[in-house]
């Protein structure tokens, strides 16, 4: 009767041990967590390089008034866009119709006077021929046409001058732009005349300059960079960056310094943009990113791979035998906005961690899944 009891003992222990194992097993395998790795990806990439630059208006003018007067009308509001030859200001014009009519009555008078004296001359001609009238009257008699024709010339010349005057109380846009504020407002007396008075400034904004300054060495190593292949259109195209989060504008750089600043050791660069939703602005800080060159055989891996510490920047590189370590890498640019140029630190043949860097440490094993 004993040993019954004593089988159905061993069992239950069996049984216990067996299930032991079987729960540590499966304990020994979540020590291996799945975690995906990847291969550096390799190839050629172009490289930039950022400066930081301002927006300069295509054109800006100052709209002056050329005649003194009160101001009659303002025709438009600060900040409007205002198109070539659109009426922007009269000045009172009355006392310049006047000039204008008076010059009008003088020539009028002249061109009497002067057809006076060319018939007074043409009988004077014909009276000579006879011998009825001497040599001197007839000297006198062109001399006066002359002096009548010289008289018609001036009166033309006044009456060009008034009605110049009258065109200059009407203040026109010098071209399409956004007027700015008004330096003057209805009523006020304008003193124009000898010392023109500043009305407005008209910015000419379709198109605009970014302007930015490179370094001299800076300079020359993106030029020997960029011969490495056959020079293109292309690597004149910039990316103007007004602001964080939104897209860039593209301009050509169409201008370059023919000099070096030896002051700053700088050149200044100029590029050519579109503006046609009018955001950017005169005087506006932006950054303008640059092609700087190529990397024919650049290793990259993904940006949230890479961690930092206070030495600076590590990635987490798997080995063959699937242990975890640490690795202190040397960064490069990024590309593509999403992957980072690793310049010492890798190979090309050994797997990373991409991404859930916290759950991993170094010496650590992993169930690398691609």
């Amino acid at each position: 009767m004993i040993r019954p009891v004593f089988l159905a003992v061993a069992i239950v222990s069996v049984a216990g041990a067996l299930s032991a194992c079987d729960d540590k097993h499966r304990e020994t395998e979540k020590v291996f967590p799945d975690i995906t790795v990847a291969y550096p990806e390799q190839r050629t990439v172009t490289l930039y390089k950022e400066y930081p630059g301002y927006i300069s208006s295509w054109s800006s003018v100052d709209v002056v008034a050329r005649v003194s007067g009160y101001l009659q009308k303002s025709l438009f509001e600060a900040g409007d866009l205002v198109t070539e030859g659109q009426l922007l200001y009269v000045v009172e014009p009355t006392l310049y119709k006047n000039a204008v009519q008076q010059a009008e009555a003088d020539l009028l008078n002249a061109k009497a006077a002067y057809e006076y004296a060319r018939n007074n001359y043409s009988r004077m001609e014909e009276a000579y021929g006879s011998n009825a009238v001497s040599e001197i009257d007839l000297i006198q008699a062109h001399s006066e046409m002359q002096k009548a024709e010289a008289a018609v010339s001036k009166a033309r010349a006044e009456l060009n001058t008034a009605q110049t005057n009258l065109g200059y109380c009407y203040i026109r846009a010098p071209y399409t732009g956004h007027a700015g504020l008004g330096e003057y407002g209805v009523g006020a007396y304008i003193p124009g005349g000898a010392s023109p008075a500043k009305m407005v400034t008209v910015y000419k904004d379709s198109a605009m300059y970014a302007y930015f300054t490179i370094e001299d060495a800076q300079y020359l190593k993106i030029v020997e960079n960029l011969r490495r292949k056959e020079p293109q259109d292309s690597d004149r195209l910039v990316e103007i960056i007004a602001r964080e989060l939104s897209e860039p504008y593209i301009g050509m750089v169409k201008y370059l310094s023919p000099s070096i600043d030896l002051s700053t050791g700088t050149l200044t660069l100029r590029a050519t943009v579109d503006n046609p939703h009018g955001e950017l602005k005169n005087g506006l800080y932006v950054v303008v990113r640059i092609k700087a060159g190529y990397d024919e055989n650049a290793l990259l891996v993904s940006n949230v791979a890479i961690g930092t510490d206070q030495l600076g920047k590590y990635i987490y590189v798997v080995g063959d035998d699937n242990r975890v370590e640490y690795r202190h890498i040397e960064t490069g640019d990024v590309v593509d906005d999403s992957l980072c140029i690793v310049k010492s630190g890798i190979a090309p043949t050994e797997r990373y961690v991409t991404r859930a860097i916290l759950k991993v440490r170094d010496g650590m094993t992993v169930n690398p899944e691609m």
